[in-house]
């Protein structure tokens, strides 16, 4: 019997948990037990003055109880004689955008429920947009509670024209009216009853399309098998098949499963694959039909919905998790939490996807904080915006060659600090003590970078993130080139200071906190910035109005309260020296 799912979404309290509970109730699936706890749990909690409250049935946390509402996503099976459903109650407060989010994102359809006293509202209008952007193409508007507005024709049709081409259906959850059967009670509507839609929506497979094998795992229990598991996406995997992955193609010797050998695996299905050549493959790859395989890319533009109270940070690198595999991710837009919207993506590999309408699995990804794993955006990939084509160039003069002619190893030596913690005068005495010693150095220091390379850029955090960004990708550059490179900043944010630490090798990066505390910062004020920030005439400053994360772990911690300048510069260059960079 075939399996619909399906998810209820729309605004705060129109009934969707009721609706299901109706749906239920009227469709006899109920068993007598938990009839009896919906008749005692409606005298106990109910709020329907001890009739039958049918919200019960799928709020089961303590909180939506008490609250009336659905805070988390509540998944329930059912079935009727034309086919098998799963349902995913979403919750309607805007703040758990991301919950309704995670219903979606495996739903074959959507019910979208609005109070037809209240009409449409921006969360009915923010839940039909996730719904188009996940793909959901089969969707009804289920107009409820017209109970309350006496069944008024009037005003169904009225909001039945803001959608357009969309089977939309009068109803009352609390009554049952067009739930199972149609009702006398709207005489003038003769469209499909919830269930009738239900029952006849069409659920499209891919199964014909061209293959695609997500790798998930190297299987080699021994020296004797070397199998790759996971799952087919899309299409059918048959024994015979010629398939590729990245640049090389190879043919299915053998599909494994605990039950023994398969002639082929359809869609869905978790095996083990075993090719007839020697391929390089790990986690995250696809083997896909050798005739038709997947592009591959690494900037996309995509659309994103924002999931994190910290809002997306243009050029904050962040962790994309795509298929099976992780990679760092960066975007160009800022949006605030559950917004949505249009952005240029970059990863920072190429990756094998499809769009998100032809393929959900190599289409989406989720948005991961580097710092601590935990999802702050959804995406879904419209298209490639380049080629797959560019590669890095193989050059004659190579990193290796230019540490040879230096004589030394390369480093970034990061300064990082309140503003007026001494950072460039001790950034300035450590290069000149390196310079007098034969190295070679270069200093970037934050104020000097600003009247070039960032002169574009203001203040605020977006603006702060994108000016170490840059800084880090030029050190990154300047250490390729085999120097010794300083750079003087503020630097306020742990994350962008990470990424700077990645983007060379583990032994190539020396974080330098320059410890001074803020009233000693503020006392120094060599440039009279912090008076004015307290003034009010300088916004988003460091300290004042706009936070410093000191660093956790670092290289080294210069306290400035105890250190002079030069002491503080003799201190880095003999760590310096420790760590074999001088």
């Amino acid at each position: 019997m075939e399996l619909l799912r399906f998810i209820t979404c729309g605004s705060v309290d129109d009934g969707k948990s009721t609706l299901i509970g109706r749906l239920l109730y009227e469709s006899k699936l109920l068993y007598a037990d938990h009839l009896a706890a919906l008749e005692a749990d409606s005298r106990r909690v109910g709020t329907r003055g001890g009739e039958l409250d049918f919200a019960l049935l799928v709020d089961g946390l303590a909180a939506e109880r008490e609250q009336g509402i659905t805070i988390d996503v509540a998944y329930r099976f059912f079935a009727t004689e034309a086919r098998r459903f799963i349902v995913a109650d979403t919750p309607g407060h805007e703040q758990y955008t991301r919950n309704m989010v995670t219903g979606a994102s495996t739903a074959d359809a959507a019910v979208l429920l609005l109070d037809a006293r209240k009409g449409v509202l921006s969360q009915t209008r923010r839940h039909a947009r996730i719904v188009s952007l996940l793909g959901i193409r089969h969707v009804a508007v289920a107009v409820n509670k017209l109970d309350l507005l006496e069944y008024s024709q009037e005003v169904f049709e009225k909001i039945q024209a803001e959608f357009p081409d969309t089977t939309c259906i009068p109803m009352s959850a609390t009554e049952g009216v067009n739930v199972i059967g149609h009702s006398e009670l709207t005489p003038w509507y003769d469209g499909p009853t919830l269930l009738q839609w239900l029952e006849s929506v069409v659920v499209e497979t891919e199964e014909d399309g061209p293959s695609r094998f997500l790798v998930q795992w190297v299987n080699r229990p021994d020296a004797t098998f070397r199998g790759f598991s996971g799952r087919v996406l899309r299409g059918t995997l048959r024994q015979g098949d010629e398939v590729r992955v990245g640049e090389r193609t190879s043919t299915v010797d053998r599909i494994v499963t605990m039950d023994g050998d398969l002639a082929e695996a359809p869609k869905g299905s978790s095996v083990t694959v075993v090719l007839a050549d020697d391929v390089d493959a790990s986690r995250g790859d696809v083997l896909a039909a050798a005739s038709d395989p997947p592009a591959v890319a690494d900037a996309f533009q995509a659309h994103l919905v924002w999931l994190s109270e910290a809002g997306l940070m243009p050029g904050r690198r962040y962790l994309a998790k795509i298929g099976a595999r992780t990679v760092g991710f960066t975007a160009t837009k800022a949006l605030q939490l559950n917004e949505i919207g249009t952005d240029t993506v970059h990863f920072e590999a190429p990756v094998p996807f499809e769009s998100y309408r032809t393929n959900r699995d190599l289409g989406s990804f989720v948005v991961l904080d580097r710092l601590t794993n935990a999802t702050v955006g959804a995406g879904m990939i419209d298209c490639a915006l380049r080629s797959s084509n560019l590669r890095w160039q193989t050059l004659t003069v190579d990193k290796q060659a230019r540490i040879s002619r230096n004589g030394h190893r390369p480093c970034v030596v990061w300064l990082t600090g309140l503003s007026g913690a001494g950072k460039s005068t001790i950034a300035d005495l450590v290069e000149k003590a390196l310079h007098a010693a034969g190295r070679h150095t270069f200093l970037l220091d934050g104020d000097n970078v600003r009247h070039g390379l960032n002169s574009d850029l203001g203040f605020s955090d977006a603006d702060r993130v994108e000016n170490i960004r840059r800084i880090a990708e030029v050190a990154a550059l300047m250490v390729d080139a085999g120097l010794i490179v300083l750079v003087s900043f503020i630097s306020p944010f742990r994350a962008e200071r990470a990424l700077a630490r990645e983007l060379v090798a583990e032994n190539e990066f020396c974080e330098v906190y320059v410890d001074t505390p803020l009233a000693v910062a503020e006392q120094r004020d060599p440039k009279g910035l912090y008076a004015r920030a307290r003034r009010g005439e300088l916004a988003n400053f460091t300290g004042i109005d706009s936070p410093y994360e000191p660093p956790e772990n670092p290289e080294i911690r210069l306290d400035t309260t105890a250190l002079s300048p030069a002491e503080a510069a003799s201190a880095v260059v003999a760590r310096l020296r420790s760590l074999g960079i001088c």
